[in-house]
């Protein structure tokens, strides 16, 4: 599985928003890409689940070669049936998009290949579900979807706090949006913009600074 530029920002960005020694679940945790870049920034206790067998193999493989072992459990399952040991204080997820989301046709092969993977309404009754009452959770989305999952978050009784809008370049209109929700009620949620790349396709500075501590060669 590639790891993205999207899903890097997505693990980049919230480290500095999860109080120390909470307990923190990633949703389709695919090879441990989120998992590792939270533990490398905190002292919490994060757990991850991954239904694709190939992609779960990957993903012990990789949680289990690194300064951070002790702290990352996995599971391989269905996150919508998985008994979880506990309720998380945070809970992340990168979910798959749906097909009509998808730019070539062999990521739409790839996404068929998969039995079954989360709708974003399933998604949030796991996320409801298994979350603390105190809690909060983070979600990386196609730009065009936000709105509607926002509608399908509030129907759960979860307030928005925070946006981030990612472009590619200041050419490019928003292609992603990365959420924060807690269950206390918010009047509103601070909104934030981040341009990966400048006009000469160097990066930006806001972007080197944010995955710095992740990228080798920023």
């Amino acid at each position: 599985m590639k790891v993205c530029t999207d899903a890097c920002i997505l693990g980049a960005w919230f480290p500095d928003k999860i109080p120390q020694n909470s307990t923190i679940l990633d949703i389709g945790a695919g090879t441990g890409l989120l998992m590792m870049m939270l533990a490398q920034r905190s002292q919490n206790e994060i757990h991850g689940i991954e239904i694709d067998g190939a992609a779960y193999q990957q993903l012990q493989e990789n949680t289990s070669q690194n300064d951070w072992e002790q702290r990352l459990t996995v599971f391989q399952g269905d996150a919508r049936t998985f008994q979880f040991p506990q309720k998380y204080d945070f809970i992340i997820s990168n979910p798959p998009f749906f097909e009509s989301d998808l730019l070539s046709a062999n990521d739409r092969e790839q996404i068929a290949k998969h039995s079954t993977f989360l709708t974003l309404e399933e998604l949030i009754k796991v996320i409801d579900d298994n979350l603390q009452p105190h809690g909060s959770f983070g979600i990386l989305l196609p730009y065009h979807r936000w709105e509607y999952f926002d509608q399908l978050a509030n129907q759960y009784r979860f307030s928005l706090i925070e946006r981030l809008v990612v472009k590619q370049s200041p050419r490019h209109a928003p292609f992603r949006a990365i959420l924060q929700y807690t269950r206390s009620n918010a009047d509103f949620a601070t909104t934030h913009d981040l341009t990966i790349q400048q006009i000469d396709r160097v990066y930006t500075p806001e972007f080197v600074k944010l995955l710095k501590e992740y990228y080798l060669y920023l």
